[in-house]
């Protein structure tokens, strides 16, 4: 079931009011606001994410990328004090309704964080976790799920030699695609990264990128990133964000080369941020 289809309440002149493929969008957002106690963080955000491709959220440090994103998982419910306005729908439905499982949510949603975060155990377990936190005790298809995972991850090759090793012992740019592995052997429908490359050498960030491209239509991506080139080249919409506010969202290279808000074209320049 796709998302509803938005009514939109207001016109704002700097907002790109495309409100782009939102048949097909797995997530949407509508005239959605966060507080963390009396401080807002977001103010009034209406997107759509279509289904199967990358979005990158871009924007100044403290804009609210971040935000958005872990508000999609519900990640931001650990935070005190925190209070939200309007909805956020994934399949048809409010993840904010009463009913919602959380933790059936985060599975649908991976989760990929700015510094790789590896567990103390194997290369092997860290992938297969998933699967055991969910009961599943059948080693056959754990081992399976683990391959398959890694395969997707571009990492197979890498380690298929040493799956009993310590996954402390791969590179940052391995343990990143690790994480990556973890998070598809739950079979989620959205892969959610912030900042994944933010830790990591320009060959390991290459790679991630890669592999972004390769996961794209298998999974609906959003991205935080504040590299812009690297936005250019992995998204196919971007949404520019500052102070809270979704300021213009649209197609990349509409984004990039005609940006509608003086804001945007501002920030794309590096004439400021």
């Amino acid at each position: 079931m796709s998302a509803n289809s938005l009514s939109h309440h207001h016109e704002d002149p700097t907002i790109r009011h495309e409100r782009k493929g939102e048949e097909g969008s797995l997530v949407s957002t509508e005239d959605f606001s966060l507080w963390y106690g009396d401080s807002q963080a977001l103010y009034d955000v209406e997107m759509a994410l279509e289904k199967g491709l990358v979005t990158a959220l871009i924007g100044p440090s403290g804009c609210g990328k971040s935000t958005l994103l872990r508000s999609f998982n519900r990640m931001n419910d650990l935070i005190d004090g925190l209070r939200v306005e309007g909805s956020i729908k994934f399949d048809g439905h409010d993840i904010f309704a009463p009913d919602v499982d959380v933790i059936g949510l985060r599975k649908r949603m991976g989760m990929v964080f700015q510094k790789p975060n590896p567990f103390p155990m194997s290369i092997a377990e860290n992938v297969g976790y998933p699967l055991r936190v969910d009961g599943v005790r059948d080693r056959k298809l754990i081992a399976e799920t683990v391959e398959r995972a890694l395969k997707s991850s571009a990492l197979w090759e890498e380690v298929k030699d040493r799956l009993d090793q310590s996954a402390l012992g791969l590179s940052g740019g391995q343990q990143q695609r690790l994480c990556i592995a973890r998070a598809i052997a739950a079979d989620p429908d959205v892969l959610l990264m912030d900042e994944p490359c933010s830790a990591l050498d320009p060959v390991a960030t290459a790679k991630i990128e890669e592999l972004i491209d390769e996961l794209a239509g298998r999974y609906t991506i959003v991205i935080v990133t504040h590299n812009m080139q690297q936005a250019a080249r992995v998204s196919h919409n971007t949404a520019f964000m500052y102070l809270g506010r979704l300021v213009e969202y649209g197609e990349t290279g509409a984004i990039f080369t005609v940006p509608r808000a003086d804001r945007t074209k501002e920030y794309v320049t590096g004439r400021f941020g």
